[in-house]
């Protein structure tokens, strides 16, 4: 049985990409740059010209000024030869310069607007989309997989426009060479391309595999490293060991057929291309002694016989790169073609003056249409009341707040907003006006001040000094070292975890949201904690419309309405002495264990 948890995520085999789609996908971003690729080409075809005049002029020296014998005057004559060489070199270096120069500019400025429509892609994708797909994942598409494309743009994109450029050119001058042995070389074209095809198909093939692999090994660590303390509280590491090594040998597997047919496709070019070669100077050899053909001619034809296959061999050389560039490229377009969330609409309802009266109306959910999670939800708060939800775990309570915020939308019925639905509202000023106090703490890189102005970037000191008040956080916030200018680690490592929710909890305050959702948002203090920010809950609650879901049942006896939910139904509903006189669930709950299970 294979190991349970991330193993399953991230591995599902998707559809194949259509390679030239991908190809044709990422020269769009490269094409922006054309002035430079304009001069890196110009580059590029000077580069070649004076290489393919340089290895000519060898005839003509070594026919001319050493097989005829040497004298002053052929001495001179080669040593102009071989400065009018090393001129054609310098040349060279200083067009290989100025090309790569220029397409490190054109491939770091390209994989800078990757990586920028990538993360603003992912900022609009809805929150489904991060449920079903793993934290690891998606940080190996930013990293792995985009830096492989830069690897490619950086070097292949030039070798294959140099490659081209050498073929044609080196190709014309061993026709003006000697037609018969040009016939040779030709002749192991098609072979050259043959077994290139052949091989770097299957070599994608185990490199799309491969970049799969690598996701999921980064999620499954991802998770293991986030979770070490349950690990440790569970006596989990032999399971996490026996779950990351069959991650490991799977990446592994598929890792070695990659590189295997990746790495052979060199050594198998560069054997035909010596096949190539001594038959090329054997049938010049003999031409050679018959009086058909001369030594220099046959030294540069030779030098054209290996820089013609050179650019096959540099592709060949190259296919590791290129095929894992293509299989990532493929996994960051998968991503930014997924679905974004369609909060935007034509004319949307304004919401100015929001009042806060809330309506689910025969609401029905399910996050598979397959399976349903609420049933037939009708639950009314009008303005400045407190709606708290309880039961058991899995009963649908977070649920109903996701479908508040549209992180869902709902299959059938209505949820409306003063009297308006949901989906006629701009989504975000729909979020706007719903602050979230949520079980699962969350701080961001920065001080404490700017964690708390994460709720309302336009907030003056006064009024963040006043919601740190409000949440009863603010003394704890003056021990620290540096008080609101204290930088918070790791996501706050270096707070207890009830002074991490006490900090979202003043980020809820500072919003002017009229309606509030808190999510189990006592859950991860301790009684002592929760009796001394009682009041300031009461304080940021008051005159807000309040969605409560709560444990602890002794949290929501003041509550205006308490909804009892048992498997995506509201079997009981009243204030708290009313179900209690009911003698029903809520009861049950209330008197046995006072927290639920």
């Amino acid at each position: 049985m294979p190991p349970m948890g991330p193993r399953g995520r991230g591995m599902e085999k998707s559809k194949p990409k259509n390679t030239k789609a991908v190809i044709a996908r990422l020269f769009k971003y490269v094409e922006k740059y054309k002035i430079h690729i304009i001069f890196a080409m110009i580059c590029l075809v000077i580069h070649t010209l004076a290489s393919l005049a340089g290895s000519y002029l060898l005839r003509p020296i070594i026919n001319e000024y050493i097989i005829e014998g040497a004298g002053l005057e052929k001495l001179a004559g080669l040593g102009m030869g071989l400065m009018v060489l090393g001129g054609i070199y310098i040349v060279n270096v200083i067009t290989t310069y100025l090309q790569s120069k220029l397409m490190v500019i054109v491939s770091q400025n390209s994989l800078e607007a990757i990586r920028n429509d990538l993360f603003v892609k992912t900022q609009k994708l809805p929150v489904r989309y991060f449920d079903a797909n793993t934290t690891g994942d998606l940080m190996s598409r930013f990293t792995n997989d985009v830096d492989n494309i830069g690897m490619m743009l950086d070097n292949s994109l030039v070798s294959l426009v140099q490659g081209f450029l050498q073929l044609v050119g080196t190709l014309i001058m061993m026709i003006y060479t000697n037609v018969w042995l040009t016939l040779i070389t030709i002749f192991f074209v098609p072979v050259f391309a043959k077994v290139g095809a052949t091989i770097g198909n299957r070599s994608r093939k185990y490199y799309r595999e491969q970049q799969k692999a690598l996701g999921a090994l980064n999620g499954y660590i991802e998770e293991s490293v986030n979770g070490q303390k349950v690990v440790k509280v569970f006596n989990h590491e032999d399971e996490c060991i026996e779950e990351f090594s069959a991650l490991n040998q799977d990446l592994r597997d598929k890792q070695v057929g990659a590189q295997f047919f990746g790495g052979i496709m060199g050594p198998i070019m560069g054997n035909l291309s010596k096949i190539s070669y001594a038959l090329t100077a054997m049938v010049g050899g003999v031409l050679c002694a018959l009086g058909r053909f001369d030594v220099g001619g046959l030294t540069v034809f030779v030098n054209y016989s290996n820089q013609f296959s050179f650019p096959i061999m540099n592709l060949a050389n190259q296919v590791t790169m290129i095929f894992s560039a293509l299989a990532g490229a493929e996994r960051v377009f998968e991503m930014m073609d997924q679905e974004p969330e369609h909060l935007k609409i034509a004319s949307p309802e304004p919401m100015d003056h929001i009042e806060g009266h809330v309506e689910l109306k025969n609401v029905t959910f399910g996050y598979n249409p397959d399976k349903v999670i609420l049933k037939n939800i009708n639950v009314e708060a009008k303005p400045g009341q407190k709606i708290a939800f309880v039961g058991s775990t899995g009963a649908g309570k977070t649920t109903i707040t996701n479908l508040l915020n549209r992180f869902y939308d709902i299959q059938e019925g209505e949820i409306l907003i003063d009297g308006v639905e949901v989906k006629k509202y701009d989504g975000e000023e729909l979020r706007r006006n719903i602050a979230m106090v949520l079980q699962d703490t969350h701080l961001f890189t920065g001080t404490v001040k700017e964690n708390i102005l994460f709720g309302r970037m336009d907030a003056t000191d006064e009024e963040v000094e006043q919601a740190v008040r409000t949440a009863s956080a603010h003394s704890f916030i003056m021990r620290l070292d540096k008080g609101y200018d204290t930088m918070l680690e790791g996501d706050g490592a270096n707070l207890s975890q009830g002074q991490r929710q006490l900090l979202n909890i003043a980020r809820a305050a500072i919003s002017k949201a009229p309606i509030l959702v808190l999510d189990e948002a006592t859950s991860s203090v301790d009684t002592r904690t929760e009796r001394h920010i009682e009041h300031g809950m009461e304080r940021l609650m008051k005159n807000r419309t309040t969605f409560v879901i709560a444990h602890r049942l002794s949290t929501v006896r003041n509550a205006d309405l308490i909804c009892v939910l048992e498997a995506g139904e509201i079997i009981e509903r009243g204030t708290h002495e009313e179900l209690l006189a009911m003698k029903g669930r809520y009861y049950e709950l209330y008197t046995g264990v006072k927290e639920l299970d």
